[in-house]
């Protein structure tokens, strides 16, 4: 005869006794919101859900407050849509497909709740909660104002997935903590401007002009500045606000520092340029409305808008920064961001000709190939004693730092420092200009060299030899001096 057989149920490990209790208590919860009775939800958390479908919702909200036409709101809203993107990535790639979980049974959901299209995916994690959170997130990330303003929404429509009975509340938690966890993913990848704002120092005695009286500002017309004037008037009525064709600026630049207590600009970075120059002669403060295309200066000063501006005015908040200075035989100048040698110069006119049709890298890479099509060949410039071939010389106005996958930035404007990059044109010309034209002046790869330094001389360069900086373009011959002016130029800037 057989021998007995005993058989012995083992007890349920702690991990799987855990997972069990945490199933148990995410049912009942849902149970007992399917139970609850909210006022007025009926008509509004199934359409808010339904408007979310596909992100329909976000990307309306991107456009309605990117309609607001201010740097930081578009910002907002490019992170925002960003931010929803890599969420939805990993939400689709990863979290649907690590954990097979069913949807809740719709039992105890009352009909008028329920959506009429069921989703058909697994329910963990919640792609509806993550989108919500990865925008609203995101979008505070750069404009804690205008996530003010989202927040209340993406909870919303976290919450109508419980109150619809599409998900558990586990589901909706955990979605949306990988979606704000998709908004620090995308800030770790692409710097918010606040993070890359300069320090506030050193800071300079300004006089606090309230409403704007002693101020003259000079706008240039050909940058599109009418709205921003207009906006200016409206925030310093007391300022003097004189709007005039491009070729008249640096007249009536001189003119109104002549009777102004603090000079004003309105314009692109060429603009601010000379403004630097003629506030530098006058011994006078300079406030800087960012009214061009690109406007490095004003945005690495920390300046974004004209109430900026306006508000730094009137509180009397200024600071000290460096002032780049050239000087090739009777051509001399300044600079506040860059200065460039070489072919470089008509490279970035074929890349601005071409950037609005076909984007700006396809756009920098056909201006290399124009130069080289065209036959230019690389300046030849003495530097440290020795002949040398190069594609390329720029010098920066400060050290160009970049942040992640962000465009170079300067985080510090009184640093003392010509940052000095070189692309040489020595073996391999053809496949180092390229090089550059891909990557960018700012990268460091095998084609560039890089040095920082308080003073540059070059020595040897061809008649013709375009120089550029900030904006504006000169032929020089000779010999070229390039220096700092430390601390040279007083500036209004909000600061903390």
């Amino acid at each position: 005869m057989s021998p007995d057989f005993d058989l012995t149920v083992a007890p349920t490990t702690g991990r799987h006794a855990l997972r069990e209790r945490l199933l148990t208590l995410d049912g009942r919860l849902f149970e007992a919101a399917a139970g609850w009775h909210w006022p007025g939800a009926e008509r509004v958390l199934p359409r808010l859900s339904r408007s979310a479908n596909h992100g329909v919702l976000w990307f309306a909200a991107a456009a309605a407050i990117a309609a607001s036409r201010t740097p930081r709101a578009r910002r907002a809203a490019v992170r925002g849509v960003a931010s929803l993107g890599m969420a939805s990535l990993a939400i689709n790639t990863l979290g649907k497909r690590s954990v097979r979980r069913p949807r809740p049974v719709l039992d105890p959901v009352p009909l008028v709740r329920r959506l009429d299209r069921q989703p058909f995916t697994t329910s963990f994690p919640s792609g509806h909660a993550a989108s919500a959170a990865a925008f609203a997130t995101g979008v505070a990330l750069e404009s804690p104002a205008w996530g003010a303003v989202v927040a209340p929404v993406a909870f919303s429509v976290a919450a109508s997935r419980v109150y619809t009975g599409v998900h558990f509340p586990s589901d909706v938690l955990v979605g949306a903590a990988l979606g704000a966890g998709a908004a620090f993913a995308v800030r770790a990848l692409v710097p918010t401007r606040a993070q890359a704002a300069p320090p506030a120092r050193p800071r300079a005695k300004v006089p606090s002009l309230t409403g704007g009286e002693g101020l003259v500002v000079v706008a240039n017309r050909a940058s599109g500045t009418s709205e921003r004037v207009r906006a200016l008037r409206d925030a310093l009525p007391g300022a003097e606000v004189l709007e005039c064709e491009p070729q008249d600026v640096g007249a009536e630049l001189e003119k109104a520092a002549a009777r102004a207590r603090a000079l004003g600009v309105c314009g692109g970075d060429g603009t601010v340029n000379a403004a630097a120059a003629v506030a530098l002669r006058h011994g006078l403060p300079l406030a800087v409305v960012p009214g061009g295309t690109l406007n490095h200066f004003a945005h690495d000063l920390g300046v974004e808008d004209e109430r900026g501006a306006a508000g730094a005015v009137c509180r009397g908040e200024a600071v000290r920064v460096d002032v780049g200075r050239f000087a090739a035989g009777d051509r001399e100048g300044v600079f506040l961001n860059t200065l460039s040698l070489g072919v470089y110069p008509e490279l970035v006119r074929e890349r601005e000709r071409w950037s609005s049709r076909i984007g700006g890298w396809p756009a920098g890479m056909f201006g290399a190939l124009q130069v080289l099509r065209e036959g230019r060949h690389p300046l030849v410039a003495e530097i440290g004693g020795r002949r040398r071939p190069l594609w390329l010389l720029f010098v920066g106005n400060g050290v160009y730092r970049r942040m992640g996958l962000a465009p170079g930035r300067r985080t510090d404007l009184a640093d003392g420092l010509l940052d000095v990059r070189v692309v040489h044109g020595s073996r391999l010309p053809a496949l180092r200009l390229l090089a550059a034209a891909a990557a960018g002046p700012l990268t460091r790869s095998p084609a560039h060299a890089a040095v920082q330094v308080k003073r540059l001389r070059l020595t040897g360069l061809t008649p013709g030899t375009p120089l550029a900086y900030d904006g504006e373009v000169t032929e020089v011959r000779g010999d070229v001096l390039v220096e700092k002016l430390p601390e040279a130029l007083t500036v209004y800037r909000p600061l903390p």
